[in-house]
């Protein structure tokens, strides 16, 4: 990902195994990593379990936020897809006893990955 990138906010496919090793402190017994993508600092995992958002917070990124999602808990989700000059999408994502949505913004040129990804870890 080059630096325009970055600034404009696009997200990135990362390595799946990198990320694996990352998280593995906290990832459950053979929990894996499905797919992972990095929108500037944060990072968007699906792992076989669950939807892990990861907000890194502050200068130095050390302060962590992470958000699990198990796919269970997933009742429907919604991407808004980007206009002509429009660089990023809305996901949002609803669940079980929540009235509001979990809304996240994913680059335009993943949106369909994103969409297919969910979808298929929602539905296997």
């Amino acid at each position: 990902m080059g630096l325009l990138d970055a600034l404009m906010g696009n997200a990135s496919d990362v390595d799946s195994h990198e990320v694996a090793e990352e998280l593995a402190p906290v990832m459950a017994d053979n929990e894996q990593v499905v797919h992972a993508y990095k929108m500037v600092r944060d990072l968007y995992v699906f792992t076989n379990k669950r939807l892990i958002f990861i907000d890194k917070q502050g200068l130095t990124g050390k302060k962590i936020d992470y958000l699990s999602v198990p796919y269970k808990a997933i009742t429907s989700f919604n991407v808004q897809t980007a206009g002509r000059f429009d660089t990023d999408c809305e996901l949002s994502i609803w669940m079980s006893g929540k009235s509001d949505p979990l809304k996240v913004e994913i680059a335009a040129k993943l949106a369909s990955d994103v969409q297919k990804t969910l979808a298929n870890c929602l539905f296997s």
